[in-house]
């Protein structure tokens, strides 16, 4: 008997751990979060509800945020709505190499992502229950690891020096094509720039299409301006949601 749809992305996601754990970063990092293993069972209850069938729009972000998949092992995995509407909440290991100022609390973490709070909530205000939502959509990260500095600033993958990031992409491009053959999408919309010219790149050759939104990040001026609204108009017009 073949393996489930979600059984693949769960034996894909191994491999990206691994793959990504082979890897040397040099200073100015000096931590390095992977939530593919200690906050492995918030990511593997995920896919198994949620990667379990052929997709038409998976969304992909950059990397995980410290106080979003950092946690809960969810992209834009902000803890009350992984909790309360994705339906994840599973107990979260520590990392081996915490940094003082990045503690890894799983979903007794009291901060709140607001990426993934403005992400999440926008699918949940359209689609009040979170299987109509995955009935179609599917939410990944391009980069599975959190970087940071002595002083615990975090380093976003596009900041790596270019040899690092040559061998960290080829690890993730090769992922995103697995995630792909298996989900079968008809679009790959990056959230933010990055994320689009990665999957762009990746996927260059692949029949199906890719679009971007406005990243929902804080640090943007522009999605502090009714981002939700911003978003939406964006996938009407490239015709990935209807206007309703």
């Amino acid at each position: 008997m073949s393996a489930s749809i979600s059984e693949q992305c769960i034996a894909a996601a191994e491999r990206l751990a691994d793959g990504v754990d082979a890897l040397d970063f040099a200073a100015p990092t000096t931590h390095i979060y992977n939530p593919l293993r200690y906050a492995w069972t918030g990511h593997r209850s995920y896919l198994e509800q949620h990667a379990a069938s052929q997709k038409k729009v998976i969304f992909m972000g950059m990397n995980p945020g410290p106080f979003g998949m950092a946690q809960t092992g969810v992209p834009f995995g902000e803890v009350a709505m992984v909790r309360d509407w994705v339906g994840v909440e599973e107990t979260i290991l520590r990392p081996e190499n915490v940094h003082p100022k990045r503690p890894i609390e799983g979903f007794a973490c009291q901060r709140s992502e607001v990426s993934g709070r403005r992400l999440w909530g926008l699918f949940a205000e359209k689609y009040p229950v979170a299987a109509d939502f995955f009935a179609d959509h599917f939410v990944a990260n391009y980069c599975p690891l959190v970087f940071m500095e002595a002083g615990g600033k975090n380093r976003t993958p596009d900041k790596l020096p270019v040899a690092e990031v040559a061998r960290l992409y080829a690890v993730c491009d090769q992922h995103l094509r697995e995630l792909v053959d298996l989900m079968q999408p008809e679009w790959v919309i990056g959230v933010g720039a990055f994320a689009e010219a990665r999957a762009k790149e990746a996927l260059l050759g692949y029949e199906l299409k890719i679009g971007r939104i406005l990243h929902p990040s804080p640090a943007s001026p522009a999605a502090n301006r009714g981002w939700a609204s911003q978003a939406e108009q964006q996938l009407q017009a490239l015709g990935v949601w209807q206007s309703t």
